[in-house]
């Protein structure tokens, strides 16, 4: 057991995110002899993949919810217990916006509750990004309905509110988030229509190799077929949804048009259908949450942050896992955390680290990794799904930019990257800057996506900017320390 009793001069590690990473990471490295705060926005620790219903919904069986509940109960075990031993301090419902570099360390800044306009600062000698993953959603006619939600919307509501979004729900899009949801749904009493999967079958045949090392993965998909044939959802592979349909006034959904693709990814003719449904959970994949990590100047691999084999990114004293390196699911999270704050803790201690320390946890990255990347090239979103994107199609939503005013940044006005299509535009200048646009700008102007670098990772306060390294109102300003309680009183040092 490590001694609670660890000096003050213990190094410093801010974990950023909750989820199965984090989580991983705040037991490896306060068990290697840091002190950690784990800062996270959600009330309870978890993450996306874990997430628990408020306590005040009573809920009886919440493993019902879930699959590998065991893992999430260890997890939690042993992250009170670390927090009961002082070891670990764990700061929820602390939205992070910034981080920035001191001379000695990192200030990890941050809003605190709901209504996030308090200010807080976490001080730290190194900092570990687990900040997880964001849905992808393509635009389609009707996409904006009231009734259409993202797929993990969907499970989120269900697993926190105990929710269902609808009575009679259609999953669609392109991912192995389909599967949970839609059975989800189904257990929780939601008649789902259809499952409707824009994949060709053909492309985990040819990947069959790298699936198939995989055993257990395959279980789990199996798993999920088997539940939605008992629930006799129909299930539509390789289709896609080309339209929703509302009602006269456009307040609610009422049915989806589905269609077959061809073999390039076109709509094939005459196979388009309705289905009646009031619910449509739509996704296209996940994509990295990389604000923080553009923030500090680490290196963005195409849209996910770079790591080396200890999960080290080319900025010093900056560590990154989970879903924000690439993503791959809960269990290859849970391994890159353990490397991640191994490698923390042996570093931050003055320590070269060994890495038959976490030779375990490396195999299995590896191995996860793998594939990963075979479901990514199965995975993918019709090739040509932007023909169905009409000219008068809301393409960002928080401007209200149509496909049409895209196209013609593009073919009237010259644009040629998504940068100067937004400055033409405004597409991407709203509350989400450009996070839910930003793949279908991109794919309706021809340009390759890339990682938009922003100063903060969420909307700040302007009382809060302007107070920011030099307020002394500690009604509006407070100070955490990695040392403090969970629950410390304000500081008047700024």
């Amino acid at each position: 057991m490590t001694d609670a009793r660890r000096p003050e001069s213990a190094p410093r590690l801010a974990v950023i995110g909750a989820g199965p990473a984090g989580l991983a990471a705040t037991l490896a490295a306060a068990r290697g002899g840091l002190r950690v705060t784990l800062v996270d926005a959600a009330p309870e620790a978890g993450g996306q993949y874990y997430r628990q219903p408020a306590a005040g919904l009573g809920a009886r069986r919440p493993q019902a919810l879930h699959r590998r509940w065991r893992d999430w109960e260890r997890l939690r075990a042993c992250l009170d217990g670390l927090v009961a031993a002082g070891l670990v301090t764990h700061l929820p419902d602390h939205h992070v916006w910034c981080v920035t570099r001191r001379r000695s360390g990192f200030t990890v800044h941050a809003l605190l509750g709901p209504e996030q306009e308090r200010a807080v600062e976490v001080h730290a000698d190194a900092v570990l990004l687990a900040t997880g993953g964001y849905e992808k959603v393509l635009p389609f006619p009707g996409w904006t309905l009231p009734g259409v939600i993202t797929a993990g919307g969907a499970q989120a509501m269900l697993k926190g509110g105990l929710v269902l979004p609808g009575r009679t729900a259609v999953v669609a899009g392109t991912g192995p988030l389909l599967l949970p949801v839609a059975t989800g749904l189904a257990a929780a009493g939601a008649r789902v229509a259809a499952l409707v999967e824009s994949a060709d079958p053909r492309a985990f045949v040819r990947r069959s190799p790298a699936l198939a090392a995989h055993p257990g993965k395959l279980a789990e998909g199996a798993h999920y077929a088997a539940r939605l044939l008992r629930h006799g959802v129909r299930t539509l592979v390789h289709h896609t949804v080309v339209e929703a349909h509302g009602d006269r006034r456009g307040l609610r959904l009422e049915a989806v048009t589905v269609a077959a693709l061809d073999a390039a990814g076109r709509v094939r003719p005459g196979t388009r259908r309705r289905i009646d449904c009031d619910t449509l959970a739509v996704g296209h994949g996940m994509l990295p949450h990389t604000d923080l990590a553009e923030g500090l100047g680490c290196r963005i691999d195409e849209v996910a942050v770079h790591v080396d084999d200890e999960q080290r990114t080319d900025v010093p004293g900056v560590w990154a896992a989970g879903e924000a390196t690439g993503v791959g699911g809960a269990v290859l999270a849970l391994a890159e955390g353990h490397v991640a704050g191994r490698s923390a803790a042996a570093r931050l201690s003055g320590r070269e680290p060994d890495p038959r320390d976490w030779a375990g946890a490396a195999r299995a990255r590896a191995a996860l990794r793998r594939f990963a990347a075979a479901l990514d090239d199965a995975y993918v979103p019709p090739a040509h799904w932007a023909e169905q994107v009409t000219d008068d199609t809301i393409v960002c939503r928080c401007e209200e930019v149509t496909g049409g005013a895209v196209r013609r940044a593009v073919t009237e006005l010259g644009a040629g990257d998504v940068r100067t299509v937004k400055l033409l535009t405004r597409a991407g200048m709203g509350w989400c800057q450009g996070r839910m646009c930003g793949p279908a700008v991109a794919g309706l102007a021809g340009c390759p996506q890339t990682a938009a670098r922003r100063p903060f990772a969420r909307p700040v306060p302007l009382g809060v900017l302007a107070r920011a390294g030099g307020a002394d109102d500690e009604q509006c300003y407070v100070t955490y320390h990695p040392d403090d309680a969970d629950h410390p009183a304000p500081s008047e040092e700024p």
